[in-house]
Parts: structure tokens; sequence; C-alpha cells
């Protein structure tokens, strides 16, 4: 067990607001943690932003190989020293945006025949600034993580899972791709420095292919952006002003997909989000594209 007042005052760290670092001190959810992502010795997991290590070394105890991302370069050399003991953990500086997620596991894994696609895991403690962006690089990567573990601002986890009624661009976006669900609450006195608001662990179970079937991602992704613009108009003037569509082929539109043109964005599910890109193609998948 780290004992991360010793290291920060051995290293001489001070967190860095602009990084959004927050140190997770409290063993009970690291534990929490890494119980959601159900570990194996065959399991190579992708850790971003893993600052001290504390998780990393409780992923490692648990997985085959653990491949830790950190973009501040002074915490990956106190990394390097606390993990030395750990062979099966290997520390890359950099912005996780910037790497294809596969390439940083793909060294991790065993010899396996040219066909078979790298199978991992992503668990993070994710700083809340960038939750959004990462989570949208990991689920649109080339070869997708089979599971996500992340922890983020409970806000942030309410919106991920929330359902219709609620529905959020992120929602939408995440529900998209899988199946996600808040697992545990976690306090903001379980880091240090303390945010202000509490997180939450939200495990993403991913799906070989997207929960709903489209044929276009990105134009789909165009009418669900520009549905929720203006999301406290009704869907007939937002996706009328935003994809620069006639009012009343919107109203059409949206009766086909069996949507009432009066409804607002955060009221509709994945279901009939498919069905309004369908029907709202046919009548102008140029404008929509341009929009993409």
């Amino acid at each position: 067990m780290m004992d991360v007042w010793r290291l920060l005052r051995e290293f001489d760290i001070q967190p860095k607001k602009s990084l959004g670092q927050n140190f997770l001190v409290d063993q009970r959810a690291l534990k929490r943690i890494v119980e959601a992502a159900e570990l194996g010795p065959e399991d190579i997991v992708l850790e971003i932003g893993p600052g001290l290590g504390t998780l990393t070394r409780c992923l490692a105890e648990k997985a085959g190989r653990v491949v830790a991302v950190e973009l501040d370069h002074h915490l990956v050399e106190v990394f390097r020293q606390v993990l030395a003991d750990c062979p099966n953990v290997e520390i890359v500086q950099g912005d996780i945006l910037q790497f294809d997620p596969v390439e940083l596991v793909r060294g991790a894994m065993r010899p396996c025949s040219p066909a078979s696609l790298p199978l991992y895991k992503v668990v993070a403690n994710l700083p809340y600034y960038i939750t959004s962006a990462v989570l949208r690089h990991l689920l649109t990567a080339k070869v997708k993580p089979r599971l996500i573990v992340v922890t983020v601002q409970l806000e942030v986890a309410r919106r991920i899972t929330a359902e219709p009624g609620d529905m959020s661009l992120l929602a939408v976006s995440v529900q998209f791709y899988g199946r996600p669900r808040i697992v545990a609450r976690i306090k903001a006195s379980a880091f240090y420095p303390s945010p202000q608001v509490d997180s939450a662990v939200v495990r993403i179970e991913l799906d070989d292919r997207p929960v709903v079937e489209v044929d276009d991602v990105d134009g789909f992704f165009a009418v669900v952006r520009a549905g929720f613009a203006q999301r406290r108009k009704q869907l007939r003037n937002t996706l009328s002003a935003e994809l620069a569509l006639p009012t009343d082929e919107v109203e059409q539109a949206l009766s086909r997909a069996g949507v009432n043109p009066q409804r607002r964005a955060q009221t509709l599910s994945l279901e009939e989000w498919a069905r309004v890109w369908k029907e709202v193609q046919a009548c102008g998948i140029m404008a929509i594209k341009q929009t993409a």
C-alpha cells in the first residue's frame, strides 16, 4: 500500500490544478475501481493519468500487463521509481488524445495470429476537464476497449447514464457504443487535494456493434449534435436551423420517424434518434454532411 502523503513530500510534488490533478488516496475507493474492472492475469489494461501510481499498483496485482499514459513528465519520473518493482507495468509520457490506444497496448499483447485484434480494458481516474474528449477518443478508436472503468465527476456520471427525458449529447455518444452504469460513489474527501464535488465510478461495457444500426456514424452524430445545439427549442426548429433544411421537410421527416416534431432532443431514445437520422438524411444529406 502506497503512502501518498510520503511520496508528495519526498518528491516535492504540488498537484497541478491546470492538469486536474486530484490524487486518489482512499484505499476503499481504489478497491472499488479495481473490482469494477474484473481483472484477470490475461488482461491488458490501459490506464490514463496514473499520477503517483497508487491505482496502477492495484491494477498490476490483478492484470497481466498495465500500460499507463501520463502527461506530466515530472510524475513520469516519480512513477518509474515508485513502480520499479512491477515488471508488468509500462509508463508512456504524453497526451492520451495524441495516441492510438491500440498501438499503446499492442506491444503488451501475447503472440497471437495476425487476424486477432488486441483485447484490452481501460481504467482511469480521469481529470474532469478532459472527460468527454477522452471518452470520445476511446469510443471511436479503430479497435475499442472491451470495458471502460472511469472515475468522473458525479454530475458527469449521471449525464452519461441518463435515460430519455434527461439525455444529452454525451449520453447519446456513450450509449451508442455501450452500456454505462454507476458502480460506486466516491466522496470528495477521498482525493488530495479534495475537489469541490463528489465523483463516481462508471463502468461502460462495450458491444461489438453500436447499440443502434446506422449506415453513416458521422452523419448520425451530425443530426444528434444539431438536435442538441438548442436543447430548449423544439426539434423541428432546431434541426431546421442547424441543418439548413426547410421546417416543413423536417416536420415530415420527424413524423415519419414516429417522433412528435414538438419534442425536444433530451426526450429521445437512441432508437428514435436512429429513425430520425434515416428520415432526415433522405431530405437533406448534403446539408448534414457539411455539419459533420
